[in-house]
């Protein structure tokens, strides 16, 4: 009664702690950056990130280009492992405004273009670079009417070049909209981890948040012809009278050699009723939500008629062959083990030592790493974890649970492997395979593609600091987690088969069609699942486009794990009806060989669809990350139809009394 006491009581200091917390807290923002509110004329900078264009996917940095520079010199900011592999570069830029306050600006003038800068302003213009910039964590957005619809791009050109024309005009004239939600100060204090933190809201100063809240940042980029010597007279930050886009080219900056351009920018800022938590909605619209729920039914269908064909082989025929078999007394089961047909014949073989099992072994240990980095990547991100507006935390999170789950990796591969051996001997070997295999594929990949970046000085090449972090994260937490994983596998308790195997193998009958042709048939319905989905996340990857319907995606993840399950499971009976006893690596290629499927389409999504992609360089990085992505899939998608098929055999024959 004393201890039932001392629990309620417990339970009620608990409470009461909740309830206190609860009412200091008046709300809590998860994720993104926390809000910065601003009073009026406070000063607000923005920056700059890499030039990127859709037609070389290389990225170089702004400064690469002769455009004006801060007054206290270039500075980066600080940027996680996600960032700097995907070839962000976030500098500090000249370009700042004072809240509220509308104004037109001066910048610079340059020097007198050179040769080579001319070449590199044409190059970039014809490549259709685009300059991004960040304000308060937004990236700019540029707005045009097509055929009386809103297009809306991230970023703006760095020029055009002229229709019927050879002559290209640079854009130096920036008119910023600056979208504000006036705060009214309901006693709230926004307290974070850095502009990628959380943001919690307290009562503990009534007057520091009320102000202005930055909720858009829209440009209409110009291009203006200045006199360069009225121009060179003003010092950066001046006021100029504001300018009209025009539409004349002679009126334009027109690039050429010795020519001396003139960079000036105006500012307005517009109250909105958009509230700060949806700032990022005009960034983040879901297009085509009927093609995704398309795209679901589609596999729920597909699933639905695998399902069938699974339950009629379980409750129909292996049921009705076990029942018919148990009914039976012993000489009569004696009797029926002479006459027995389909699977049961290879009830000696069945659980016979597959061809190159360490191999297995290990591409089953990296398969489950990838799959359990997926899952639980997605369904952060399908919980609002993962916000765009913390750039790079993505691929930071996917690298750190791949890391992570290093032991899920080595305990899987070695239990395999002892239950394959029946013997542990060997362990320590297999766990540095399974650590290796993965990692050492997509090393040699990303080696051989970063030559190329830095052979094109662009900001996407890995530094080779980066590469030292990349190996120390390799060798000193996933290997290390890898191998305690494979100790734990060799304590944990072996899977003993059902049946024995006979000392000599039986011999397989001939068949009328291969094996590799039923295999390559079965990855067609997984790949029906993933690739009306795999368009979306290719357009986000290499159009610059925003993905975040992640729920979609938890979902599409889902269907494909079953749809891989059931084709597996239905390839191995079949296999098996037909007394092959090599069901092993089928089992695996049944599902896994929708990764060729994926880099098929890849190459169609390359001709058809990134029509714009200049150059044998932009097509061999975008080769190469797609062959990165189908090794991952094969790994993942083959490990699920192994494990599911590998427990239905295992259920099979347990269920079989033959001696």
């Amino acid at each position: 009664m004393a201890l039932s006491k001392r629990k309620i009581s417990g339970f009620c200091w608990n409470f009461l702690l909740v309830i206190q917390f609860a009412d200091s807290c008046r709300g809590f923002y998860l994720p993104g950056s926390y809000m910065h509110t601003y009073s009026t004329k406070d000063a607000i900078y923005a920056k700059v990130n890499s030039l990127t264009s859709i037609e070389t996917e290389l990225p170089f940095s702004y400064y690469s280009l002769p455009y004006c520079k801060p007054t206290g010199g270039i500075k980066k900011s600080a940027e996680n492992l996600g960032e700097l592999l995907m070839g962000d570069q976030i500098d500090n830029s000249p370009y700042q405004f004072r809240m509220n306050v509308n104004e037109s600006l001066y910048l610079c003038t340059t020097s007198p273009l050179s040769v080579h800068e001319v070449k590199l302003f044409k190059q970039r213009t014809h490549d259709l670079y685009q300059v991004n910039m960040i304000l308060d964590n937004l990236p700019v957005m540029r707005i045009a009417i097509q055929n009386g619809v809103n297009i809306q791009w991230t970023g703006f050109p760095i020029g055009y070049t002229a229709p019927n024309s050879n002559d290209d005009y640079i854009i130096n004239h920036l008119k910023f909209k600056v979208l504000v939600h006036e705060y009214e100060g309901s006693g709230v204090q926004i307290i974070g981890t850095g502009e990628e933190g959380m943001g919690v809201v307290s009562e503990a100063d009534k007057t520091k948040a009320s102000g202005f809240e930055i909720v858009g940042f829209e440009v209409v980029p110009c291009s203006v012809r200045y006199d360069p010597e009225v121009m060179t007279k003003l010092h950066m930050y001046d006021n100029i009278s504001s300018v009209n886009c025009p539409l004349e080219l002679d009126k334009s900056q027109i690039i050429r050699e010795q020519e001396r351009i003139s960079f000036t920018y105006e500012v307005e800022f517009v109250k909105s009723n958009i509230r700060w938590p949806s700032r990022w909605d005009a960034y983040l619209r879901m297009e085509g939500s009927r093609v995704h729920w398309f795209s679901i039914l589609n596999s729920l269908m597909v699933i639905t008629f695998l399902a069938g064909i699974v339950f009629v082989i379980f409750l129909r025929t292996v049921r009705r062959d076990l029942r018919r078999y148990e009914e039976l007394d012993k000489e009569a089961q004696a009797q029926m083990n002479e006459e027995l047909s389909g699977w049961k014949l290879v009830v000696g073989d069945v659980f016979r030592e597959p061809n190159h099992s360490k191999l297995l072994c290990v591409m089953i240990g990296d398969g489950v790493q990838i799959t359990g980095m997926a899952l639980v990547t997605i369904v952060f991100a399908a919980l609002g974890f993962m916000s765009p507006a913390s750039r790079g935390m993505l691929l930071t999170g996917m690298i750190i649970l791949y890391l992570f789950l290093g032991i899920a990796a080595g305990y899987v591969a070695v239990r395999l492997w002892r239950t394959l051996k029946g013997t542990t001997a060997g362990w320590k070997s297999l766990s540095w395979s399974v650590a290796c295999f993965f990692p050492g594929i997509v090393f040699v990949i990303l080696t051989a593609l970063n030559f190329i970046l830095w052979g094109n000085k662009s900001t996407s090449a890995i530094p080779i600091s980066l590469y030292f972090v990349l190996l120390s994260l390799w060798f000193c937490i996933s290997v290390p987690l890898t191998l305690v994983g494979g100790y734990l596998g060799t304590q944990a308790e072996e899977i003993q088969y059902p049946v024995r195997t006979n000392q000599i193998p039986r011999e397989i009958p001939g068949r009328k069609y291969p094996s590799w042709l039923l295999i390559l048939g079965a990855g067609t319905l997984p790949f029906g699942t993933l690739f009306i989905e795999l368009f979306f996340i290719l357009s986000s990857i290499w159009l610059g486009r925003f993905y975040y319907v992640f729920g979609f995606l938890l979902i599409v993840l889902l269907l494909l794990i079953i749809i891989c399950a059931e084709v597996s499971v239905v390839l191995t009976y079949m296999h098996l009806c037909v007394e092959d006893w090599q069901w092993w690596w089928n089992a695996f290629f049944a599902s896994g060989s929708v990764a060729l499927y994926v880099f098929l389409y890849s190459i169609n999504y390359l001709v058809f669809d990134l029509q714009s992609l200049s150059g044998p360089v932009s097509a061999i990085l975008y080769l190469g990350y797609s062959m990165i992505m189908a090794v991952a899939v094969m790994l993942s998608t083959g490990t699920i139809g192994f494990i599911t098929s590998f427990y239905f055999v295992h259920y099979l024959f347990s269920s079989v009394k033959i001696d």
